[in-house]
């Protein structure tokens, strides 16, 4: 394994996080953010924004409100 820069490290970052680097590049990456405390920040404030979207994915508007933005949506339709 080798650190592989900062460079390499920031422009994989997002593949890294998502497992989708071969493992070459995942263990030279892992070993970088290991070593470098901007990288590793870096890394976490994005791991922390995947989990967040991810979650906010995942909650369901109140039935209420869904049926009063397709209604609206459904008139704007009408009108045009």
């Amino acid at each position: 394994m080798t650190d592989c820069g900062c460079e390499k490290a920031r422009r994989d970052l997002e593949e890294y996080l998502r497992h989708e680097v071969c493992k070459t590049s995942q263990s030279d990456i892992a070993q970088h953010l290991e070593n470098c405390p901007s990288c590793r920040d870096e890394a976490l404030v994005s791991r922390t924004l995947t989990e967040v979207v991810a979650r906010a994915c995942k909650e369901t508007a109140p039935e209420e409100l869904r049926d009063q933005v397709l209604s609206r949506l459904r008139a704007a339709q009408a009108t045009h």
